[in-house]
């Protein structure tokens, strides 16, 4: 599950009214264009920091407000149900698999036994979904600030749960993932990052922070491996790189990589960081050896998959080293 945008100069969702504007600006250039089009409710969804995609919306399940966020549970007729919060989607029916096992499944087949995993975010449910589909989890702690939104997810969201929330191994607690982590004295052995994006505002910029990334890193076991999504480094690559950068001055390991999300509209990067082995020294046979012997069925992660998308473009390398 990502989160909201910066809310400072690069959010372009500064008010009701801003948001309004655009909805009317759009309409009135595809009226002047003599554009035929069919009015109706839409999700204005923010991409970069002045790029727009439109998401026509079928009918409307959920929209409330919490004490954090506008939650908003919609039916597209593109991209099925989606979760919306606070005007920005989270996921989709149709390809939340691809957010969600890339996020997972490349650093639980890096660790070599995954028993205790620590998940961050993922109000959904959808991470811990992934994560206790590996038969080597004895134990997944889920900290989510939001208790509506899983309540919602519970209610609404069931394809994307698939009732991880009632598995005896998962325990979900409502609490800021932050002020947990900071308390915390246990060890895990994959801690995994469903979080805000990195440029978003100044209280979730906090978590991607050098300082947070080392209490991460103490709180991991010995062969420990954290995961976390990244945003779009197309679109925010300052911010992606300082990120970057970070997790490689703490960790021995990094690798980042990309997946395609249509709901999203860009390419959204994730960043697997471990103590001992990177991802790259995982060969796409133990990729899917590692996927059998845990019986873990994908739709989208598989050997080739993994070894695919850690040959990066030239350029990402260039940012990257």
């Amino acid at each position: 599950m990502r989160r909201k945008r910066r809310e400072n100069d690069g959010n372009p969702y500064k008010s009701a009214r801003e948001l309004n504007l655009c909805f009317s600006l759009f309409f009135s250039i595809v009226k002047v264009l003599g554009n035929v089009m069919v009015l109706g409710v839409y999700v204005l969804q923010a991409i970069g920091r002045s790029t727009y995609m439109l998401i026509r919306v079928k009918g409307v399940l959920v929209s409330k407000k919490s004490r954090y966020q506008q939650i908003d549970v919609v039916d597209t007729e593109e991209f099925g149900r989606v979760l919306v919060l606070d005007g920005l989607v989270q996921s989709a029916e149709v390809d939340e698999f691809y957010y969600h096992e890339s996020l997972v499944h490349p650093a639980m087949i890096l660790h070599p036994n995954p028993r205790k995993v620590l998940i961050l975010g993922g109000g959904e449910g959808a991470t811990l979904r992934e994560v206790l589909k590996h038969s080597t989890v004895e134990r997944a702690v889920m900290v989510d600030i939001d208790e509506e939104v899983v309540k919602v997810s519970r209610d609404y969201l069931v394809s994307w749960h698939s009732g991880a929330f009632d598995d005896p191994r998962a325990t979900v607690v409502i609490e800021d993932g932050r002020t947990f982590v900071e308390k915390l004295k246990e060890k895990f052995d994959v801690v995994i990052m469903d979080l805000t994006d990195p440029y978003g505002p100044e209280i979730a910029r906090a978590l991607y922070g050098e300082e947070f990334i080392e209490r991460l890193h103490e709180v991991l076991a010995d062969d420990g491996v954290l995961s976390t999504q990244a945003g779009t480094s197309f679109f925010y690559p300052e911010e992606f790189n300082e990120l970057h950068r970070s997790l490689a001055k703490v960790f021995k390991k990094v690798a980042s990589f990309s997946v395609w999300i249509p709901s999203f509209g860009y390419s959204c990067n994730f960043i697997v960081a471990s103590k001992t082995r990177g991802l790259s020294e995982v060969t796409e046979y133990e990729v899917d050896q590692t996927l059998r012997a845990r019986g873990v069925i994908t739709k989208f992660i598989s050997g080739k998959v993994v070894r695919a998308l850690l040959n990066l473009p030239r350029y990402r390398k260039y940012y990257t080293e």
